[in-house]
């Protein structure tokens, strides 16, 4: 690397409005790879001092995503061009006119043929390529990278012909201390980025780059690091559990969305009604993970416990408040868990069998009624040749399916099966049938054995 390089820190930062919380990660993994990809390809062998002793972090919260290259050559440096072209003896005839060959060579180097010297045995055109400002080249590299985003669908808004996933409000481009003259997706780059939408709902002026995190946490509001952010709220929600007696379980993807939903996370618990632990835990876990986005907590048996955690996106003066209005709000949540469970066992599955008859399997293949009968009369057959119970191994798989027509399933489609096993328990049915509902959305094997 040449001492003659001036390296600075350069950073990105494009505002929008809320992102997709379950995408966040991702997008943010992308960009970093893109931009980092464009420089290589641009630059090719250069690149490597390019980025020598450099370091890349990206940051990504609800309303931004960013890009800090910390020491990153701020031009690229100067070097030689230099192409190869027909081998020297055959560049001229016995009169000394150039051939066409060499002629074409010297059109396509865009000089003339007394500008090419033989090296090696080879006409060659060299030239010095003057050092290149990165910042110029920037601004194209990063929306190539934001083009190539994995958006499933980009939108518009307003009367813009712009798209992203979302609308997007403001665009930070620093190389050291000085802005980056550019526009990208319609936004032209300063050196302004925003605080928290309640906390700090104002512009941050950043006099360098390497000022962002700091600032935005201290002054705005933001935690802008995502892997921080997701490590803070892990910690909260299991000392918030510890708090209660009990252990929080931590679904990792929740964890996840959780933290593309909050740039200020607080964990705060939250108590529901004892009564509704007379419904199969897994139907309260799932009202509670995929409506509300709580954590949940069960006790050293891993029994669940009558508690959840939820994560805020505010630092409140009255959090007893908040902790009351998610417990309004999960209430009627978890009512209708209770009601969809005790309105199905009024009826038993036995007499959902006839109710397959409505939902097609497959066009050629009949309705799940017929497909449930195929299964039937091949369970009962490998039983037999197992030595197995015939009857239990036909009725399990006649009855598998049935708990497709509950309403508890049509509301909570992952606990097909689990549900099938409680209502199969309600009925009387065998408990050894009831197993073999129970595990046969995960191994469907086990309903043909």
């Amino acid at each position: 690397m040449s001492d003659s390089i001036n390296r600075q820190d350069f950073l990105f930062e494009l505002g929008t409005e809320e992102l997709p919380p379950k995408a966040l990660k991702t997008l943010s993994a992308a960009l970093e790879k893109e931009v980092i990809t464009g420089i290589k390809e641009l630059f090719g062998k250069q690149a490597a001092e390019i980025f020598e002793g450099t370091t890349v972090n990206s940051y990504a919260a609800p309303r931004r995503l960013a890009l800090f290259l910390s020491n990153l050559a701020d031009e690229v440096p100067s070097s030689t061009f230099m192409m190869q072209g027909p081998p020297a003896r055959i560049a001229y005839d016995e009169q000394g006119n150039p051939s066409k060959a060499l002629e074409g060579f010297a059109r396509k180097c865009g000089t003339t043929v007394d500008k090419l010297v033989d090296i090696d045995g080879k006409m060659s055109f060299s030239r010095e390529l003057p050092a290149k400002a990165l910042a110029n080249e920037l601004p194209a590299i990063i929306e190539a990278a934001l083009g190539k985003l994995p958006i499933p669908k980009r939108m518009r808004w307003g009367a813009s012909r712009t798209e992203f996933v979302r609308p997007v409000k403001w665009l930070v481009m620093l190389m050291g201390d000085q802005v980056v003259e550019c526009e990208i997706l319609g936004l032209k780059a300063d050196r302004n980025t925003r605080g928290h939408r309640f906390h700090h709902n104002q512009e941050i002026v950043l006099s360098q780059a390497n000022e962002y995190l700091e600032n935005l946490e201290s002054v705005g509001w933001v935690m802008a690091d995502f892997e921080e952010r997701r490590e803070k709220i892990r910690a909260q929600v299991e000392a918030e559990g510890r708090l209660v007696n009990g252990i929080a379980q931590i679904d990792e993807d929740l964890l996840d969305e959780v933290t593309g939903l909050n740039e200020w996370p607080v964990a705060l618990t939250g108590r529901f009604e004892d009564r509704f632990l007379e419904v199969p835990a897994q139907a309260l876990i799932s009202s509670m993970k995929e409506h509300q986005k709580y954590f949940h907590v069960t006790d050293s048996d891993g029994k669940l416990m009558p508690f959840f955690i939820t994560i805020s996106n505010i630092e409140s003066t009255d959090p007893a408040q908040v902790i009351a209005g998610n417990e309004k709000v999960i209430r009627p949540r978890l009512s209708d868990a209770a009601f969809f469970f005790e309105t199905d066992k009024k009826r038993t599955l036995e007499s959902r069998v006839e109710d397959l008859k409505t939902i097609v399997f497959q066009k050629d293949l009949g309705t799940l009624h017929d497909k449930a009968s195929r299964v039937a009369t091949l369970a009962k057959h490998i039983a037999a040749a197992l030595g197995q119970d015939q009857a239990k191994a036909e009725r399990a798989a006649l009855l598998a399916k049935t708990d497709l027509m509950t309403d508890m399933v049509y509301e909570f489609t992952d606990l097909q099966g689990l549900m099938g096993y409680h209502y199969a328990l309600n009925d009387g049915e065998d408990e050894a049938a009831a197993e073999i509902l129970l595990h046969v959305d995960r191994q469907p094997a086990v309903v043909v054995l």
